[in-house]
């Protein structure tokens, strides 16, 4: 099975049991304390996430697969050169893992060719693939089964391979034997949380995903509160600041696969470039790309703020002269963070946190 996925472009593959009870109340604290933020389809499936047997009837193993998502041409000390790009503040910076095809649709296509491979060997069998699209607690599932640890981002580590993977699964009636987890390698390390631009990172191993520049740029459908505003800096499409600087991710893997090359204009590109972008534009400029499920009004706040954090640091009047190109834009999302942006000069003393 581990000859089948590698062709396929995973990683690694692993097996985890369907007992996840000891992840149970981990979970439930987490929204108690309201963590989820607006993403009410965290709370929406009750206990069925820590439950794959009744999330899928019959399910009696998980198999868990890594894809490394780093493109072929990543150079060495790509964290640095990353880092680097927030020190610009009219560059708009896009979270590495979207500046390539939508991931859900490369590993649910390749998971599914896993699984036919498996039905070719073993015979039909009862099974359904997922890829940060269900209810599933893949974290758990990926740690459970040797993929990595838990690091203290709330993301999975590998000493072979960082975090920079996408992980998915395969619920099946097939009874396999687990594959061993791992320990942990964090040790007395911080760094994920001492870089957090939001401090998101509550503790170790305790993500407040409202603070979380992923979750406010992408997953948060309203007004982005005003004090993390100046915080974002000129990230416009999720953040990798905690893995930029985790230690462990000197060693992680490129991608076999062009899917996750980056697409023109989602690298090195400037603010004002993007902003420009009419709605059509938008659509074809993203399709097949996580980033259109934003959709275009969202994708404007975020670069709108990123431009008012590069107001706050020089003023520019080609950034306010885009800034004020969509004062009357017809929605009241857009207009409010266009009117934050323009409000932004250096003599408030306004800085970004990069």
């Amino acid at each position: 099975m581990g000859e089948w996925a590698r062709a396929l472009g995973f990683s690694q593959i692993g097996v985890a049991g369907v007992d996840l009870s000891s992840a149970e109340p981990g979970f439930l604290a987490w929204l108690d304390n309201g963590f989820h933020g607006e993403m009410a389809y965290m709370a929406a499936h009750g206990l069925k996430r820590a439950r794959p047997a009744e999330l899928v009837p019959g399910t009696v193993s998980v198999i868990t697969a890594r894809m490394d998502y780093l493109p072929a041409a990543t150079l060495e000390g790509w964290q640095a050169v990353e880092f680097n790009r927030l020190a610009k503040p009219k560059e708009a910076v896009v979270s590495l893992y979207a500046r390539g095809r939508d991931y859900h649709k490369v590993l649910r296509a390749r998971l599914q060719s896993l699984s036919d491979r498996i039905a070719g060997a073993v015979g039909p069998f009862g099974h359904r693939v997922f890829t940060d699209s269900a209810p599933v607690l893949e974290v758990e599932l990926a740690s459970r089964s040797g993929q990595g640890w838990r690091g203290k981002h709330t993301l999975v580590l590998d000493r072979a391979g960082g975090s920079m993977f996408f992980l998915g699964e395969i619920y099946t009636t097939l009874p396999l034997a687990p594959t061993a987890p791992v320990t942990d390698h964090c040790g007395s390390c911080t760094a994920c949380i001492d870089v957090c631009p939001t401090r998101a990172i509550v503790a170790p191993y305790r993500l407040d995903a409202r603070r979380c520049i992923s979750y406010l740029t992408i997953e948060h459908p309203g007004a982005i509160p005003q004090e993390l505003r100046p915080l974002m800096g000129n990230r416009i499409y999720g953040c990798d600041d905690c893995q930029l600087a985790c230690p462990w991710n000197k060693f992680a893997q490129r991608s076999p696969l062009a899917d996750f090359d980056p697409r023109e204009g989602l690298t090195g590109s400037e603010l004002v470039e993007l902003f420009a972008w009419n709605e059509e534009e938008f659509l074809r400029r993203t399709e097949g790309s996580a980033i259109r499920r934003i959709g275009h009004e969202r994708w404007l706040r975020n670069i709108a703020v990123a431009m008012g954090n590069a107001l706050g640091l020089q003023d520019d009047p080609a950034v306010r002269a885009a800034l004020q190109s969509r004062l009357e834009h017809p929605g009241a999302l857009v207009r409010e963070h266009v009117r934050w942006a323009l409000s932004r000069n250096p003599a408030t003393g306004s800085r970004t946190a990069v």
